[in-house]
């Protein structure tokens, strides 16, 4: 195995890039008011800006749908659903009450509508739609729902069902939520619906049930374009946010604020907070790597370029120093080799600390070498 050792120094916060929240930040109580519990984090590290009470079991409403919604994604992404299959909705499914987009019992939706209703007007009807067809019921679907939190290490949520209506036994915290947007933010395909401001729901013979986004801040605040509120009188207003400027995505949650302006005013406040305090270095690039190569056994060429399989980010405060150093370690490749083939691995340490490892890929295909290209190699070896 061969090892390179390159260095990288930059401006960077201390601990930042390590799961731990700035001094500064988690001494700083007083930030935003109103509400039971709040949290401000990294999307890309984890890293935690803010707390506010996060780990508090709390009932968090409609939050609870951010869950649905990675379990409906996943099955997307997964092939084991389509965005225009047919499903066919129950009477339990269009008898949820609450917020609802007015399914029919019998009706025939297409998958992606129903997820559309979810992620634009919060419809209890076509959660549950949605969780009887990926699961068979909506408590088949709920054991997924904790079977995946517990896979995003949400130690503190246990979920009852699929939508936030009130139920004994079903709680969240902070910390928790911002881990499940977290993952949601993952799938490409929700930013397809997330965004979307208006839009229409139609039924069989014309009937059209007209939606409004909830999340108030995706119209109206640089950079907000995912989120999910939540609302009961046992709740109060909650609301689960992200927004995104250059390189730096934050994720927000406010759970049992006193009015709908105070939660939307507060994720304001801490997204604020973020973008002005904080930013992301870029350590490694998404592109091909100078004075690196990788040795190549028995091919037509011997050594290959090689290339990051993405950009590496480390989350810090501004005008914070600490070294940065990243480390590549390189096989010695078998032909053939295939461009995108792993060859190695980039650690990228902080202070000596592991912050951040990726693979490094091929960034060219080598053949196998014939008989005769060693015959010719040899020759290029003979003094006459």
């Amino acid at each position: 195995m061969k090892k390179v050792v390159l260095l990288f120094f930059a401006a960077l916060a201390a601990f930042a890039a390590f799961g731990y929240a700035p001094a500064s930040a988690r001494a700083d109580a007083e930030l935003i008011s109103g509400c039971k519990s709040a949290y401000l984090c990294d999307w890309r590290s984890g890293t935690e800006v803010y707390g506010k009470g996060e780990l508090e079991h709390l009932p968090i409403a409609s939050m609870c749908k951010i869950m649905t919604l990675v379990l409906c994604f996943d099955e997307l992404e997964g092939g084991r659903l389509t965005l225009d299959e047919e499903i066919t909705v129950s009477d339990t499914a269009s008898g949820m009450g609450g917020s609802q987009v007015f399914l029919e019992s019998g009706g025939v939706y297409p998958a992606g509508e129903l997820i559309k209703s979810i992620c634009i007007a919060s419809a209890n009807d076509s959660c549950v739609a949605m969780a009887e067809r990926i699961a068979g019921s909506e408590a088949l679907f709920v054991k997924k729902m904790n079977a995946r939190a517990k896979e995003l290490k949400m130690d503190n949520t246990e979920f009852v069902n699929c939508t936030g209506l009130p139920e004994a036994g079903q709680y969240s915290c902070a910390k928790d939520v911002a881990a499940m947007l977290s993952e949601l933010l993952r799938h490409e395909e929700y930013f397809n619906y997330s965004k979307i401001w208006m839009d229409e729901m139609q039924h069989k013979g014309g009937r059209i049930t007209e939606m409004a986004n909830t999340n108030k801040l995706i119209r109206n605040y640089q950079g907000c374009d995912a989120g999910k509120t939540g609302y009961t009188s046992e709740a109060g207003f909650c609301l689960a946010a992200s927004a995104a400027r250059g390189n730096m995505r934050v994720v927000s949650v406010i759970i049992g604020a006193s009015d709908s302006k105070t939660r939307f005013d507060n994720t304001r406040v801490l997204f604020d907070y973020a973008f002005a305090n904080y930013t992301n270095k870029a350590v490694l690039e998404e592109r091909v790597l100078d004075d690196a190569f990788c040795a190549v056994k028995g091919g037509k060429q011997k050594e290959i370029s090689v290339i990051p399989e993405r950009a590496s980010y480390i989350f810090c405060s501004k005008g914070d120093t600490d070294e940065i150093f990243y480390e590549l370690s390189l096989d010695e490749a078998k032909a053939p080799v295939r461009r995108g083939d792993t060859v190695g691995t980039i650690t990228v340490y902080k202070n000596n600390i592991e912050a951040d490892k990726l693979n490094l890929l091929a960034n060219e295909s080598v053949e196998k070498s014939s008989y005769l290209d060693s015959l010719r190699e040899a020759a290029r070896g003979w003094s006459f």
